[in-house]
């Protein structure tokens, strides 16, 4: 169901209230050939309401011939800023860059991230921009979760269906998602709400049993039969079972790279208004699939790069997985027991 133009704009003016904000600062509002026309408008209208400077940049789509899907996540390859240095240099003069666009796994956004640039990512539909409104309570769950990722040296995932799953912790920083951009130098994605890091290169062992309703983006599929993966080594060895098995399998050969097949991000779904069966509702084009990824109590997981969390692996193919019903122990303590979330503050906030 669609949503106002009123309604779009308070959500925005929301967040970027949230995001600190202040009248006189510059925003820039990147924009491509998806950017959803009343996401813009809201944004341009709540930018000026609040006194700031705005400015829109708008740049041609990329890697659209190479892509299998037109899904904006679906290859990783370069991006409209690529060599593009008079864009970078307006960017990393704004205070904040509103991403209509989808810039990610890229080092421009690393460059323009180090000059103290906030960066706010939003391009999914205004209905669930303004559905899935973030708080100060997300703040402090996902900033709780991550002190507890970045405090372990394992993590530990296991499930009815038969994952059991070791990820060595350390050599990379917690990353906090929860829906605004309150520092310098911060990027978020609205709507978002969970903790992640990346495993240790190599350093992940053990198999993922993906069950009946477990998703695979960004092919937006929920699978209807088991798939097995046997990781060893930090790399996916073996993908086996039924017809997603298979469409998986082709999906990732066509990148025709080993590093597709390595563990990126792992981590746990923490946003109560985000839902594991939105997925159902909408028409694959129209969505990126942030219900599924933020989802509370999912484990999500990935392959493919992990140059967002500092390493130097920047492969084109990047798979996203959240899963129900798992269980996550970092350095043997359960911080989601069978899909439901045990830590205090989320206990807290449920009143418990």
């Amino acid at each position: 169901m669609a949503v106002s133009d009123h309604q779009m704009l308070e959500a925005w003016r929301h967040v970027l209230t949230l995001s600190k904000l202040e009248a006189g600062q510059v925003v820039t509002i990147l924009t491509g050939a998806s950017t959803h026309p009343q996401t813009l408008r809201g944004a341009i209208a709540a930018v000026s309401s609040l006194g700031a400077i705005v400015n829109c940049l708008d740049l041609p789509p990329v890697n659209g011939e190479k892509a299998l899907s037109r899904d904006s996540l679906s290859y990783l390859g370069t991006t409209p800023l690529t060599g593009n240095r008079a864009a970078i240099a307006a960017l990393k003069e704004s205070d904040l860059v509103l991403d209509l666009m989808t810039l990610l796994f890229s080092p421009e956004q690393h460059e323009i991230l180090k000059s103290g640039t906030k960066i706010l990512l939003a391009v999914e539909p205004p209905e669930v921009l303004c559905r899935i409104l973030p708080s100060m309570n997300d703040r402090e769950r996902v900033m709780a979760a991550a002190a507890r990722i970045e405090g372990a040296k394992e993590m530990h995932i296991t499930s009815p269906a038969g994952t059991d799953l070791r990820c060595a912790l350390g050599e990379f920083p917690a990353i906090r998602e929860y829906g605004f951009v309150d520092e310098p130098g911060r990027w978020d994605h609205w709507p978002s709400g969970f903790a992640l890091t990346f495993p240790n290169e190599g350093g992940t062992q053990g198999r993922i049993v993906l069950d009946r309703g477990d998703i695979l983006l960004p092919m937006k599929s929920y699978i209807s039969d088991p798939i097995e993966l046997v990781v060893k080594d930090g790399y996916v060895r073996s993908i086996s079972g039924g017809m997603h098995a298979d469409l998986l399998k082709e999906y990732m050969s066509s990148f025709k790279d080993p590093e597709a097949y390595a563990m990126s991000h792992i981590g746990w779904g923490l946003q109560p208004l985000a839902y594991w069966s939105t997925l159902a509702q909408y028409d694959r084009e129209a969505t990126i699939g942030m219900d599924a990824r933020a989802f509370e109590g999912n484990f999500l997981f990935s392959m493919g790069p992990n140059n967002e969390g500092g390493g130097e692996r920047s492969t084109t193919c990047h798979i996203d997985i959240p899963m129900r019903h798992c269980t996550v122990a970092l350095d043997g303590q359960k911080v989601v027991q069978d899909g439901r979330v045990l830590d205090a503050w989320a206990k807290e906030s449920a009143g418990g």
